[in-house]
């Protein structure tokens, strides 16, 4: 099939849960055969991985975006004029606009796929070409965004509760509105199926069901394998992307709430904290800690860093979705603490692949036990690596994506759409 594929970001290196999750995507379509066409946003410092994207596209096009603080002030001011949610003002770039329409135009697609939730206004542009002619719209939700504003609310300062109170309202209808008008829907974790149905005003929410597909997010088992790690290493990892605040939030969690009681009673540990664009807080954090806390900021290689770690921590208070940096430290075999919230549609087990905890004083208490048994450490190691080759590995997990295309397919010699 012609597939027009559209995303917010360049999907490599598959060093993020977004670009993880939409690498193999890609090299998945690719190797079933079809002919993809990449319509991304680009930043300067994506451009060297363009030539990478060949390797599975027919052709890549790409929009520049910046982004800024300032253009955010505007961006939000335009969404109360519009009623539509901050997060898709800002990314309503009139060159991404014309770049879809274009290939609209001039190309006879089968399929529009779009990446994410911000690029699902460009997708909807292929509706107004008519049923007989315009091609079946996919939208590949990564999240169901909207509760990842109502988990940030609750955990906001007051004054901020209804600043995010506002764009989750709106992300909610949007994301309802999105459901009723594409002819599918993907999800990675079965309740944010019901949560994107929640935000339905006008559709048959049972009938709508029918057209949501629940397709968890995939890693390559093949390429991250086991690391060595230290024998009586007494460092914690955790990482993410600093500049996505559901991450950025948890991470300040552990550091300002739980590791100081991790050192309470394990004087020795020390904390790597890694990730593009850490707060200048965390920054602060690390250079007051006399060197027990270090911040790399990004790095280009991870296993270093987890070969001199004892555990890995994913401290998770808001999001939705699945979190890739879990399915990875399974892959790497790494011991692992998270929340409830951070488990959230990963099929595990607490105590045999990964240890759970909610709170500060039990995450403080899971991570000091790990900490001091080896053997431990070891179950979850061994376990983690089994559950990632079993479960979660790209070539059997997005196998389930071939129903979504076939009636694609069979919808598109039809012409006959929802």
């Amino acid at each position: 099939m012609r597939i027009l594929f559209l995303t917010q970001i360049i999907p490599y290196p598959p060093n993020a849960g977004p670009r993880v999750k939409t690498w193999h995507v890609l090299r998945y379509l690719y190797e079933r055969g079809h002919e993809v066409t990449l319509a991304s946003f680009v930043r300067e410092e994506e451009r060297p991985y363009l030539a990478k994207l060949d390797e599975v596209c027919t052709a890549v096009h790409t929009v520049p975006i910046n982004r800024s603080r300032v253009a955010d002030v505007g961006y939000w001011l335009q969404s109360h004029l519009s009623g539509r949610p901050f997060l898709i003002e800002r990314d309503d770039l009139k060159g991404m606009r014309q770049l879809v329409q274009r290939l609209l135009a001039e190309q006879e697609f089968d399929v529009v796929h779009a990446d994410q939730l911000t690029m699902t206004q460009f997708a909807l542009d292929a509706k107004k070409m008519g049923g007989g002619k315009r091609p079946y719209i996919i939208f590949d939700a990564h999240n169901a965004t909207w509760s990842i504003w109502e988990r940030m609310r609750q955990n906001a300062p007051w004054f901020l509760k209804p600043v995010y109170q506002i764009e989750e309202n709106r992300i909610k209808k949007y994301e309802g509105m999105l459901v009723e008008q594409f002819d599918h829907t993907m999800v990675v974790i079965d309740p944010d199926r019901d949560l994107l149905l929640a935000g339905v005003q006008n559709g048959n929410a049972v009938a709508l069901n029918e057209r949501i597909s629940s397709i968890p997010i995939a890693v390559d088992a093949q390429v991250l394998q086991p690391v060595q790690r230290k024998e009586g290493s007494r460092n914690i990892l955790t990482l993410g992307t600093l500049s996505y605040p559901p991450n950025a939030d948890g991470i300040r969690w552990f550091l300002q709430e739980i590791f100081p009681l991790v050192q309470q009673q394990v004087p020795d540990v020390s904390l790597t904290v890694i990730g593009k664009n850490p707060p200048a807080d965390f920054v602060q954090m690390a250079e007051q800690s006399g060197g027990v806390i270090e911040v790399t900021g990004y790095v280009d290689d991870l296993t270093p860093y987890m070969e001199a770690a004892a555990l890995m921590v994913v401290p998770v208070r808001a999001g939705s979705g699945m979190r890739v940096r879990l399915l990875e430290a399974f892959a790497r075999a790494m011991p692992t603490v998270t929340t409830t919230i951070g488990l959230e549609g990963i099929i595990a087990e607490a105590d045999k692949e990964i240890l759970l905890a909610d709170d500060p004083q039990s995450f403080a208490a899971a991570t000091v036990k790990l900490l001091n048994d080896p053997d431990l450490q070891e179950m979850l190691a061994v376990n983690g690596r089994q559950l990632a080759e079993a479960r979660y590995d790209w070539r059997a997990v997005l196998k389930q994506m071939d129903a979504v295309y076939a009636n694609a397919s069979a919808q598109a010699e039809t012409k006959s759409y929802a």
